[in-house]
């Protein structure tokens, strides 16, 4: 069953201290187009560099969920993120004025509120989706998940705990995840750390903004939970928040055990590789997607210097993805090693900022302009692309300041990388 996208009426702000770094950081939600995505912007840098919510950018780091891009950081977001995901809130700009998103009282409730009180509002575009069909299963030490094919249409979450902390009682509960359900059951639930690990973890410098109202010490006496199961209860929360980094609705069961951030980014970069397959292969179709005929009409490359076959989709003028199918017949074949034939590795950049200008002239202020290639960075060839490949362009913008556009770019084939590079434009009157 598909949906259509969400984003705010009106923006909205709030302020509060990080619970690992103890420094305050203002947070302005704003509504972004169809496609967008959620995207944080960090205001209190130099040309205001953003990261997108997506599992591409996420970096491991202790006890949060940390995106990292260009060495731009944000941290400790899932608390947010679930509650965007949970409430079907799908494209946002989020400007923040430091690195780590605030913790407020430890739970996504106060970010249920504050996105309810800018006001949902429903947008034309489908809201993206992957049906799961096959099982898939991480596990990391103790840890597992597994994702499960499901006959419903959302997705159900089962957590499993268990506590190394004298008379701390483990637990496991289950749930369809609907706003109504997350509200109630998951949201008020406040992160938690054991008892035994509070001094190491103030010896590891976290934890400076945890108070005794944001932060559940399991095996205190003192401790006074705010529902039943509160710690296994955001376990969930926190999956929820990790999954959203998928950048799609999941379809499927998910039964975790004992699972924290670590496995829960494997897990997701997993289902991303299955969902991308499709995609390549042609088994999903997204509504943003491109023939030949839509792509001829964008650019003005023809045979032999048309490099892009078919675009899987395209999300704003942020992200894009397209397809090159590689074939003996190509002309650079007839005398480019001939005897083993190799796409050469310039006209793998070619196609790449190809898909790129489709993406940059997507924007308003550039429409009827022409995006011309300006400079090549941090280009690495890693593998031969030969013909019967498909070689699959992902595309994504990472500065525009004025005319001056930096995107960053990466082809792959079968799953397995074969290029990447920096690209810079700029656009100019056609």
């Amino acid at each position: 069953m598909t949906r259509r996208q969400h984003t705010l009426r009106t923006p909205v702000e709030t302020t509060g201290i990080g619970l690992h770094s103890g420094t305050e950081t203002r947070v302005r939600v704003a509504p972004a187009p169809p496609h967008s995505g959620i995207e944080f912007v960090r205001v209190d840098l130099e040309d205001a560099p953003s990261v997108p919510a997506f599992i591409g950018h996420q970096s491991p780091k202790d006890r949060r969920t940390r995106l990292v891009r260009d060495r731009v950081e944000v941290e400790t977001v899932e608390h947010f993120l679930a509650a965007a995901k949970a409430l079907g809130v799908d494209n946002l700009l989020v400007e923040m004025s430091g690195s780590e998103f605030p913790g407020l009282d430890g739970s996504s409730m106060p970010f249920v509120e504050l996105l309810e009180s800018g006001g949902i509002v429903e947008q034309k575009a489908e809201a993206k989706a992957f049906r799961l069909e096959e099982p898939v299963f991480v596990r990391d030490g103790d840890a597992t998940l597994v994702a499960l094919p499901t006959d419903g249409d959302g997705l159900t979450l089962q957590y499993v705990a268990s506590f190394d902390e004298p008379g701390v009682e483990s637990g496991s509960y289950q749930f369809e995840l609907s706003p109504e359900i997350f509200r109630k059951e998951i949201a008020p639930a406040r992160t938690f750390c054991l008892a035994s690990e509070v001094e190491a973890l103030q010896a590891a410098g976290l934890g400076k903004g945890a108070t005794r109202e944001n932060t559940v010490v399991l095996g205190d006496a003192d401790t006074v939970m705010r529902m039943e199961g509160e710690p296994v209860r955001h376990k969930m929360l926190d999956l929820i928040g990790d999954l959203s980094l998928l950048g799609s609705d999941l379809v499927a069961h998910v039964i975790a055990t004992g699972s924290g951030h670590a496995t829960n980014a494997k897990l997701v970069r997993r289902l991303l590789a299955i969902m991308q397959a499709k995609e390549t292969s042609g088994e999903i179709e997204r509504e943003s997607g491109m023939d030949i005929r839509r792509i001829v009409e964008q650019l003005p490359h023809r045979y032999p210097f048309l490099l892009i076959d078919r675009v899987i989709e395209v999300e704003g003028f942020r992200r894009a993805v397209g397809i090159k199918n590689v074939t003996i017949n190509e002309p650079f074949f007839q005398g480019h090693f001939p005897e083993l034939p190799l796409m050469p590795g310039v006209l793998q950049l070619e196609a790449m900022a190809q898909l790129a200008g489709m993406l940059l002239l997507r924007k308003l202020e550039f429409s009827g302009k022409l995006a011309v290639l300006w400079s090549l960075d941090k280009v690495k060839l890693r593998g031969g692309v030969t013909p019967g490949d498909q070689l699959r362009l992902e595309v994504e913008t990472v500065r525009i300041k004025g005319d001056i556009i930096k995107v960053k770019g990466q082809g792959s084939v079968a799953g397995q990388p074969v290029c990447e590079a920096e690209l810079m434009f700029t656009m100019l009157e056609s």
